[in-house]
């Protein structure tokens, strides 16, 4: 008998100084633990060189990722699965995001990215700020585009990446549970099954 091709996950994210890079490399362990075949991308930067200069962690942090290839919407076409992740930004995902998803249309309007699986994670500077509300502003895309949502669901915790520094052990093993948890999700769901259209 020959066997199933693996599941396809995207893991698409934005990080200006590397907090949600760390979840996202967590969240590809989850997904590849769950035995998925997985794309790291990371959203292209859209702010300008000044911004990025005014503070050496951003400028770091770019350094250090390049080698990480730029998101394509080809990318989400490929993948049977996507998680992404974002700083929150005054309660929305990222510009950077924004700008990104804002050049889904013509896969959007083809039906391609209906019947996915995706989920989301987010990191905010500080505790309660707004981590949910950016979340929301994802799962309206996910809503729009006829996408099945897989929360971080409870008793798990939440992968926010709240607070100042490096994300902490706790929010990296729930960002690995909930890759895992979408992955597993989409292959009871036969979703490495090609789409009709």
């Amino acid at each position: 008998m020959e066997s199933e091709s693996p599941v396809k996950a995207a893991v698409i994210y934005y990080s200006a100084t590397g907090t949600v890079h760390t979840l996202a490399l967590a969240a590809v362990e989850g997904a590849e633990k769950a035995g998925a075949e997985v794309r790291l991308r990371r959203v292209p930067e859209t702010a300008g060189e000044g911004s990025i200069a005014a503070r050496p962690e951003w400028a770091r942090h770019r350094g250090e990722t390049a080698d990480v290839p730029e998101a394509a919407v080809d990318d989400l076409d490929w993948a049977d699965v996507v998680l992404f992740g974002t700083p929150t930004r005054l309660g929305n995902m990222s510009a950077q995001v924004k700008a990104f998803i804002d050049t889904t249309g013509p896969l959007s309007s083809a039906g391609g990215l209906a019947d996915k699986v995706y989920s989301a994670f987010t990191a905010v500077d500080t505790a309660h700020g707004g981590q949910g509300a950016g979340l929301l502003t994802l799962a309206n895309v996910f809503f729009h585009w006829g996408g099945i949502i897989v929360p971080p669901g409870s008793p798990e915790p939440v992968p926010d990446g709240s607070g100042e520094g490096p994300p902490g052990d706790v929010a990296l093993e729930a960002a690995r549970y909930q890759a895992w948890r979408a992955v597993t999700t989409a292959a009871a769901l036969g979703a490495s099954r090609p789409h009709p259209v």
